[in-house]
């Protein structure tokens, strides 16, 4: 069974929650914290910069593409891309009546921008799959039966498959699509009749899905197909209602970040087997 050893605590300033994290570089993330504000921060914890105006409702609301800007909702809806010097804000998707966007992620493999929207009259969610200059391209929403797949798509991600990863606060769960919109699976815990609180969710080099289950307080591993594999131990660290994920593809570290706490724990995966560099230089998830 693969485990997790902690390689490094990091306190963030300038926040006391860390409630999603993006990567854009080894040594630099954008962390989204409280009261609608972001954070860029180096492995130590110091911010370099700051960005408010996001929503408070602690979703993954921002991410970094292939070009290292930093893309995010504000607080009105919109969509926005912060160029690389900091210096200019574009809006790249206009907020559109009555679908919020809840979610943001760039596909470094396509660069396309995938976003998870939620209705408040309808209760219902939906992933829109845009150009990465806001065209829109597709609409995700119903299985192949005709029922809605989404709820609350808080945190939304991508496989090395193409997967589109969708953690759903509304439906307690974990919803998989292909890239065409087709459902692979629903993942609801590691058992028969147990219960998933999901937040923040990554993938791995290996095509692992991690998700923070915020019912026990744990960061959930299940492979691309949806069997569940082993759990981080995060409060055994300090990190005691786990929230907020990413991945370096750069050095292969998870990093956890918590609700209550400006903290982040840097993990990394033991008894891998296989090296896993070769794979990594053409392809990365933030």
């Amino acid at each position: 069974m693969d485990k997790y050893a902690l390689q490094k605590s990091v306190t963030v300033s300038g926040t006391s929650q860390c409630l999603h994290i993006a990567h854009v570089s080894t040594d630099r993330v954008w962390i989204s914290g409280n009261k609608g504000n972001l954070i860029l921060t180096n492995k130590t914890g110091v911010t370099l910069d700051r960005v408010t105006g996001l929503p408070e409702y602690g979703g993954g609301v921002h991410t970094v593409n292939s070009d290292s800007d930093v893309i995010y909702i504000d607080s009105h809806g919109n969509i926005i891309k912060l160029s690389t010097d900091h210096k200019v804000k574009t809006t790249v998707i206009p907020y559109t009546y009555p679908w919020t966007p809840w979610s943001v992620y760039s596909s470094p493999s396509t660069g396309d921008l995938l976003v998870g929207m939620y209705n408040t009259g309808t209760v219902t969610g939906q992933v829109h799959r845009y150009t990465n200059t806001g065209e829109h391209m597709q609409t995700i929403q119903h299985d192949n039966t005709g029922q809605g797949m989404y709820s609350d798509p808080q945190y939304i991600t991508e496989n090395r498959n193409e997967d589109v990863i969708v953690s759903d606060f509304g439906r307690h769960a974990v919803v998989v699509t292909d890239s065409r919109g087709r459902h692979r699976f629903t993942y609801t815990g590691p058992t028969p009749g147990s219960r998933l609180n999901p937040h923040g969710i990554c993938t791995d080099a290996l095509s692992h899905i991690l998700v923070c289950d915020y019912y026990t307080y744990t960061v959930q591993i299940i492979d691309q197909d949806g069997l569940f594999l082993t759990q981080i131990e995060t409060e055994q660290h300090g990190i005691y209602k786990p929230w907020s994920l990413s991945y370096d593809w750069d050095t292969q570290l998870h990093w956890v970040g918590s609700a209550i706490y400006n903290k982040v724990n840097i993990y990394r995966l033991i008894n891998e087997g296989d090296d896993l560099t070769g794979e990594l230089h053409s392809y990365m998830i933030v």
